[in-house]
């Protein structure tokens, strides 16, 4: 039906040239045509303008999109697939329209197809796709009868596509992809702004799930070391990241002793977090139970085995302080041996113990008892004190923490671990703390 049959008065106004200069007509009618269109071009793009300008949900602006696209093209189908930011073999198809056919087969971009744009980074419109050389390869159903691709493209990087298929009536034309690619070219930056707001907005959301985290990791610890009789005692705690896999403990038992606990999880971060509070809540539980370090060790261990993954581990100090009996029955499971400084100037470093927990699901552990004269000083570490690097690269070192400790005898168990801490700390410098740092200190006074 031509223009003159739709619009009467256009027949009306140029009837009399119609008749008198055919091909003048003819070209007037084009040129209404190519109007019509054009305005129904600046309309579906102010249209999507207007719905997605204001938006910062990615799946709704995208949404929109596919939907304005398979419109404005009269195809059946239309979609947008999204390249995973860092990874450009990765792709996945957020939102798909098949407008009110249901039932037509999904058509997903093959990687044939996604890596011919990922190289030409330009259009591609193809009517009769399963004779196409630029396609063979494609993994095209045979209900694709018209293909148009166009590249969704962002500092002349592709981050994905956005494609119809099948126009209704007769193919895809240059005016389809003209008005396809401004699309394309629009939306890119608005998809890409949308998604880096929600990544922003996860990342808040996990920077308060940290803090969250840490601020529970800080009550696990003691707030303050128990008053012994005869004894002092203080620990300090420091990760290298918010949450870390490190922890020390004081807990006090029901017949006058008390455990002393430093514990080390593999790996850093909110995993080895977690599982250090998994195996101080089991610890606790055990020595309410169980009077043996090395027994206690051993049912840590199983627990431990049969919870966790194979790769996962931890070492772990355990003391048992009689303060009647002025001695400390250690169990040392894959730990740094703790340093007892004897006040006749004597070091030794209590070794029995045995592997790391989690490692085999059973093993038996050892202990072993030993003395506090007084004026003794018993240090337990982990070993980000002595892996603690300068900017060189020079690790802290036990000789430098046998000097630092040694050389503070006399002095209060805080006074002891706040000297190292400030050893270590003036090592380093500024470099960035490559683990975390754990010290616990037990001096019985004079």
């Amino acid at each position: 039906m031509n223009n003159a049959r739709k619009r009467p008065w256009l027949g009306r106004l140029f009837g009399r040239a119609a008749a008198a200069d055919g091909p003048a007509y003819e070209d007037l009618q084009d040129r209404n045509e190519t109007l019509e269109r054009v305005v129904a071009e600046l309309t579906a793009l102010n249209e999507l303008a207007g719905e997605i300008g204001a938006s910062f949900n990615s799946r709704y602006i995208i949404s929109k999109i596919v939907d304005r696209s398979r419109r404005a093209t009269d195809a059946e189908q239309a979609s947008v697939t999204l390249l995973t930011p860092g990874s450009p073999t990765t792709a996945e198809t957020l939102w798909r329209d098949l407008g009110s056919a249901y039932d037509r087969e999904q058509y997903h971009l093959d990687r044939h197809l996604l890596g011919w744009m990922l190289h030409h980074r330009k259009p591609l419109l193809s009517n009769d796709p399963h004779h196409d050389e630029r396609l063979r390869g494609a993994n095209l159903p045979a209900s694709v009868r018209s293909l148009l691709c166009l590249p969704l493209l962002l500092r002349l990087e592709v981050i994905g596509v956005l494609a119809v298929t099948n126009k209704r009536h007769g193919g895809f034309d240059d005016a389809d992809q003209r008005l396809l690619g401004i699309i394309a070219m629009q939306s890119a930056q608005v998809v890409e702004n949308a998604r880096l707001f929600e990544d922003s907005k996860q990342l808040d959301s996990m920077r308060d799930e940290v803090r969250l985290a840490q601020e529970i990791q800080q009550h696990l610890l003691p707030a303050a070391a128990p008053t012994v009789p005869g004894y002092e005692l203080a620990g300090i705690s420091l990760p290298a990241r918010d949450v870390g896999g490190d922890y020390f403990d004081f807990v006090p038992l029901e017949d006058g002793r008390l455990a002393l606990a430093l514990g080390d999880v593999s790996g850093k971060g909110l995993p080895a977090s977690l599982l250090m509070a998994n195996l101080q809540a089991a610890l606790r539980g055990q020595l309410h139970f169980e009077s043996s370090a090395a027994t206690c060790t051993r049912r840590l261990n199983r627990h431990l085995h049969r919870c966790t993954a194979t790769h996962r581990f931890a070492t772990l100090f355990l003391g048992l302080l009689d303060p009647l009996r002025h001695e400390v029955v250690t169990c040392n499971a894959g730990h740094e041996r703790p340093l007892h400084f004897r006040a006749d100037g004597v070091v030794e470093r209590p070794a029995a113990g045995g592997l790391p927990l989690g490692v085999l699901e059973d093993f038996d552990y050892e202990q072993q008892t030993t003395a506090l004269a007084p004026g003794d000083l018993l240090l337990v570490y982990s070993d980000g004190v002595t892996d603690a690097e300068a900017p060189g690269g020079e690790p802290f070192g036990e000789e430098r923490l046998l000097a630092v400790a040694g050389g503070a005898r006399g002095i209060s168990a805080q006074e002891i671990v706040t000297r190292v801490m400030d050893a270590v700390r003036e090592h380093v410098r500024d470099a960035d703390p490559f683990d975390d740092v754990t010290l616990l200190a037990l001096r019985r006074l004079d």
